[in-house]
């Protein structure tokens, strides 16, 4: 374990010490005073330091953190007692650093720069757990996994409250980049300079077709196959049309429209009706046997779409947001399997 405070040799100082080198840092803390495992430093000891480096008054120093000028200087002496060196020269009119203090002092504040933003972050936890976290999501998102994380969250945090926009992937991308939710789950960001996308699943496009339907015994079906047949897609606005129809595009293959419409619920409620045929994502097909709809493989080519969050890089966000995004991406990644076809 390298030693907290990572303190340069006594030979910067001229302190006769007994001071651990980088490479002997690492088994000292069992046989050297010197080490993190021993030493007992007072964050007082360090605030006392560092406002009387900065000030080079001890009286000064002693009036800003509200101590004695005593009790500032005995927090000095234990703080250098501690460490084995010297960090502050005293005369009779100044206080300058030493050395060893002068190499000290910046390590010294971000030490106590980060433990207030730590602290700060915790506080603000705590504060939130009556807060809101808001997301937008693909619908499709939205209902095949969305519901487990935040049950898990809720578990841990029961009181903050969600605010769910549930939209297609174009309104998800565009509230985001507003501020108008946290994070989004979407399809489109990718290759948007103004925000982060993080993958979390590749699913393929499948075949939903009635079970009393011609292409249903069928092992798989290619896109050419459905020239002969009704075939249901979503509105040229929808993200999941965009990516099938640059797709299809490249294979110079597209099936003949007969049903649009503008959600992907809706165009299994027409293929449940026997009017046609759909490509939907996976996950926006039922989860289990469904009494009248079969999936199959779509072939030549196979579609795809990535399902990912996106966020404004560099936003700030709530702690309880942010934690909630580091649940999301850890609960996905490990329940997400292949995209494969279902019952």
């Amino acid at each position: 374990m390298g030693c907290l405070l990572d303190l340069p040799g006594p030979e910067a100082s001229g302190v006769g010490t007994d001071l651990p080198s980088e490479k002997e840092c690492v088994k000292c803390i069992y046989r050297n005073d010197n080490c993190v495992g021993r030493m007992n430093i007072d964050l007082e000891d360090l605030r006392a330091f560092v406002a009387t480096a900065e000030m080079q008054s001890f009286r000064a120093a002693a009036d800003s953190i509200h101590l004695s000028q005593p009790a500032l200087t005995r927090r000095i002496q234990k703080l250098e007692a501690t460490l084995g060196v010297s960090l502050l020269e005293r005369t009779t009119r100044r206080v300058s650093l030493t050395a060893v203090g002068r190499d000290f002092l910046p390590r010294a504040r971000r030490l106590l720069d980060d433990l207030e933003t730590s602290l700060l972050s915790v506080r603000e936890i705590a504060e939130r757990r009556s807060g809101l976290v808001s997301i937008a999501c693909i619908p499709t998102a939205a209902y095949y996994f969305l519901p487990d994380v935040i049950s898990a969250f809720t578990e841990e945090f029961p009181a903050i409250r969600f605010r769910i926009f549930d939209a297609g992937a174009n309104e998800v991308l565009q509230s985001i980049l507003n501020r108008e939710a946290d994070f989004g789950i979407t399809l489109l960001g990718a290759d948007d300079p103004d925000v982060t996308f993080d993958p979390l699943i590749e699913e393929p496009f499948l075949l939903a077709c009635r079970r009393d339907h011609p292409l249903a015994q069928q092992e798989s079906v290619t896109w050419a196959d459905l020239a002969a047949h009704r075939f249901v897609t979503v509105g040229r606005t929808s993200g999941n049309r965009l990516i099938m129809d640059l797709a299809l595009a490249r294979a110079n293959v597209r099936p003949r429209s007969f049903f649009e419409v503008q959600h992907l619920s809706t165009s299994l409620g027409l293929v449940e009706a026997g009017l046609g045929v759909a490509a939907l994502p996976r996950m926006a097909l039922p989860a289990g046997p469904h009494p009248s709809i079969v999936t199959l493989p779509l072939i030549e080519p196979r579609v795809t779409r990535t399902v990912g969050v996106v966020r404004v890089p560099g936003a700030r966000r709530a702690p309880a947001a942010e934690q909630f995004y580091q649940m999301l991406l850890s609960r996905w990644r490990d329940n997400a399997g292949p995209a494969a076809p279902r019952p």
